[in-house]
């Protein structure tokens, strides 16, 4: 017997069965909803941009960085960061306060476009701008891209952004991998300037779309357009607000320990390239532009492999792991993968092996992993989610970065083999496995409070 077709009502009292052609073509990738495609497909078009426009700029980065100093020096900038992340993050909080969500995105990306034009007036003097910049762009990543996830984590609901942000992931997978593509055929066409003066323009029609976003999100949902002018007010500061809550805490400590176990593997990959250019072309400056070359095009050709790896996890498995796992056991994936590479670097440890573990730990991290942290932030206050977020994202992934300076400084000193620089990542996401069981617990706590779905 067959089964007779949904009625009106049936759709009604059912939003996944109400759905149109466009919300039916998405079903794959996330579940949209009637009314929701708009909102969720223009923020994965920001996210697309936003991280199209980081890549043009990363690989510039390692240009400047590797070319003028090395993997060390690489190292060693990233902790100068954080000093500078103590001051900005609690001034980020500041203008948060006084103004609405829409101005604060659209000032705060504006006033990087600017300073990008700075670099290029300095670069075009003949200047070397490679460690400024190195820090410059370390302060961008994680402010920038973290204010869009909080505007995201802002717009929808909890409920909401459960079933969005695997669409909106795919939007910031995709633009990482072509972003890295064209990186590669703009640094052998025209050179890292030509990057910079693409990250500018693409920053800028950001700024303009959080407008669009805004005033889309307003029309879909009266609840969340009558917060959207509201200001955040005064209150305590991000680094209170995460001192004071162990849910906070905890994603701060595991955001450390994910950035002290990768930063640790970027430089265990980096020393290999430098090292490779080095024996090929040599190290004398004559070689230089040849080795710039050879470290372009060699990270841009692995970051095109970590996000179009990324993007296909995006695509097909991310929606799923969350449905069929929830948020809280998705976190393990991650850092148990990162554990088994990490423990065959103690018996095996070549090129080509921490070259795919590195593609294998970073696809992980930029899609499933990246989604689940941002997931974390919706039962978060709205204040947390820009305060406390810019705490987390900016300040603790980049005190992360000095525990790995001095983890590689220590490891020099000592000349620690790349198997033991491997058995301390081993420990590392030991604590990593710890912090995240911890994280599900409070996960499910909140989840139980509000009377929801375990995430």
């Amino acid at each position: 017997m067959s089964t007779p077709p949904p009625t009106a009502g049936a759709a009604a009292s059912d939003p996944r069965l109400d759905k149109g052609w466009l919300e039916r073509l998405l079903s794959p990738i996330a579940d949209v909803r009637r009314g929701e495609s708009a909102g969720a497909l223009l923020m994965a078009l920001t996210m697309f941009l936003v991280l199209g426009g980081y890549y043009l700029l990363k690989t510039a980065r390692e240009i400047f960085i590797l070319s003028e100093g090395g993997a060390e020096v690489k190292t060693y900038s990233a902790a100068g960061q954080a000093l500078m992340l103590l001051v900005l993050v609690p001034a980020y909080g500041a203008v948060a306060s006084r103004v609405n969500r829409t101005q604060l995105v659209q000032w705060v990306t504006l006033f990087f476009a600017s300073n990008l034009l700075v670099f290029l007036a300095v670069l075009a003097a003949g200047w070397h701008i490679g460690v400024v910049y190195f820090l410059w762009l370390g302060i961008f990543n994680v402010m920038v891209i973290a204010q869009f996830w909080a505007f995201a984590a802002d717009v929808f609901s909890e409920e909401k952004g459960k079933r969005l942000f695997p669409l909106i992931g795919v939007g910031s997978s995709l633009g990482a991998w072509l972003g890295s593509v064209r990186a590669g055929y703009l640094v052998e066409s025209a050179g890292p300037a030509r990057l910079l003066a693409g990250g500018v323009a693409v920053l800028v029609v950001c700024a303009g779309l959080a407008r669009v976003i805004d005033r889309v999100v307003r029309r879909e949902s009266t609840a969340q357009s009558a917060r959207a002018d509201e200001k955040l007010g005064g209150g305590p500061s991000g680094f209170t607000m995460l001192f004071a809550d162990r849910y906070l805490m905890l994603i701060g400590v595991l955001v450390l320990l994910l950035n002290l176990v990768n930063t640790s593997g970027e430089y265990l990959f980096g020393r290999y390239v430098v090292n490779t250019a080095n024996a090929m072309y040599g190290a004398g400056p004559e070689s230089a532009a040849a080795r710039e070359q050879f470290i372009g095009q060699t990270y841009s050709s692995f970051f095109s492999y970590v996000n179009l790896i990324g993007l296909l996890l995006q695509l097909f498995v991310v929606s799923r792991v969350f449905k069929f796992l929830g948020v809280a056991r998705s976190l393990l994936i991650h850092p148990i993968v990162a554990l088994v590479g990490y423990a065959g670097m103690l018996r095996a440890p070549s090129f080509e092996f921490i070259r795919w573990l590195k593609i294998a730990d970073n696809s992980l991290d930029y899609s499933l992993g990246n989604t689940t942290k941002q997931a974390l932030w919706l039962p978060t206050s709205r204040e947390a989610k820009y305060k406390a977020k810019q705490a987390v994202d900016a300040f603790c992934m980049r005190a992360g970065d000095v525990l790995t300076a001095g983890v590689v400084y220590s490891g020099e000193l000592a000349s620690l083999s790349i198997p033991a620089f491997a058995a301390l990542n081993v420990v590392f996401v030991l604590g990593w496995l710890a912090t995240v069981r911890g994280l599900g617990r409070k996960l499910r706590a909140k989840a139980q409070e509000a009377g929801h779905a375990a995430m």
